[in-house]
This record gives C-alpha cells, structure tokens and sequence, in this order.
C-alpha cells in the first residue's frame, strides 16, 4: 500500500501521536516547535507563500 497525505484539517498534536513522533518534532521555520492546536492545512498554505 502506498503512504496518503495527511489530512489538511488535522493538528499538529494528532500527526504526532498517530505517526508516533515526540512531541515539539513539527518545527516553525525559525526553529521553535509549533503549537499543537495549529492545523496541518496552515502550515502547508504558509509555506506556498513563502515560495
């Protein structure tokens, strides 16, 4: 089976525990963790913008 994209309107806090990553592993771009509450989607427009 092939890996799926995860779902834009998942947190950053659900991707960790379902992927079994520790916790402050989802990183903002000037190196500080991301809060949890933040939604995978956010994340994937920001960095659009930034291109």
């Amino acid at each position: 089976m092939g890996q799926r994209q995860t779902r834009s309107d998942c947190t950053v806090g659900t991707l960790e525990k379902k992927n079994g990553l520790p916790a402050g592993t989802v990183r903002n771009p000037n190196g500080r963790d991301t809060r949890s509450d933040k939604q995978v989607g956010t994340i994937r427009k920001d960095s659009e913008k930034k291109k």
